[in-house]
């Protein structure tokens, strides 16, 4: 495997990239902390994909329903550990740490962008997104609930004052495998890791039994998944009304406890041009 590469956009934002480690960089700041701030980031990202890998095996393996012994050691691992555990404990659901996996990599390279002279930072890492923002900062956020035909179908600010400093979004579409029908589920948390793991959980909380859902073995798509043969979506055609009612009230039922429990801010989950705004603070939905 090659070595980890970056690079510098047109717009002035940053490229990181190592095997599946992809990350777009923005950052706005003093060019002094600008720059010490990416080299940090930069230093720290060089070294995560072997961390990752070395505990993988570990990673792969399902969250216990209840505290154990075995835990992750690196800081990443352990912050994927930390965000999905309380599904397996507190719901009794089949995940494993690897579905915080992307939000915890962002995250831990925001953490670089956290000193003064930095002005605001957002670190997209596929479309799951930590923040760094300093006082009177805000960064504003398009979502796109379709990628058949993406165009922005919500947005929401995100102030410094506010709490959620993760973004993530999940769907059958996306680059990860869904147990659910999803086009897409856009969940605001306290962290990018937490945001993460929720908007896969939720995700897969919208789901519905029809003809025109096609599912396969997980590992007859990927044989490195960690999902093995659960049955993940793999199609989804149009569906009728009551089926897409149907799959929402069951997501909207199981992000609402996410909320109650303090794993969440807020969503939106959106299924064939239906969305449903779970405590809409933040979002705001386009005419």
């Amino acid at each position: 495997m090659s070595g980890a590469v970056r690079a510098q956009l047109g717009d002035g934002r940053w490229h990181f990239q190592h095997g599946p480690i992809d990350l777009i960089i923005g950052v706005e700041g003093e060019a002094a902390a600008l720059h010490a701030a990416l080299e940090s980031a930069w230093a720290r990202f060089a070294r995560v994909l072997d961390e990752l890998v070395r505990e993988l095996p570990l990673l792969r393996t399902p969250c216990p329903p209840a505290p154990c012994s075995v835990v992750p050691r690196g800081p990443i691992a352990r912050r994927m550990f930390d965000a999905c555990q309380p599904y397996a404990g507190r719901f009794g659901l089949f995940v494993t740490p690897m579905a915080a996996v992307a939000g915890s990599v962002a995250q831990e390279i925001a953490a670089s962008f956290a000193r003064p002279g930095i002005r605001r930072a957002w670190i997209d890492n596929g479309g799951d997104v930590a923040l760094w923002l300093a006082g009177g900062a805000s960064v504003d956020v398009g979502m796109v609930t379709d990628l058949a035909a993406p165009e922005i179908a919500g947005r929401l600010r995100i102030a410094e004052a506010d709490t959620p400093r993760g973004i993530a979004t999940s769907g059958w579409r996306g680059r990860s495998f869904s147990l659910g029908v999803a086009d897409a589920v856009t969940v605001l948390a306290d962290t990018a890791a937490m945001a993460d793991a929720a908007a896969t959980m939720i995700a897969n909380a919208i789901d519905v039994e029809h003809p025109a859902v096609q599912r396969a073995p997980a590992s007859s798509l990927r044989d490195d998944s960690d999902l093995g043969e659960r049955a993940v979506t793999v199609a989804v055609g149009a569906l009728p009304a009551d089926a897409v009612e149907l799959a929402l009230a069951r997501g909207e039922r199981f992000a609402r406890r996410c909320i109650e429990l303090g794993l969440v801010s807020q969503t939106m989950l959106s299924l064939q041009g239906r969305s449903r705004i779970v405590l809409d603070h933040h979002i705001e939905a386009l005419a």
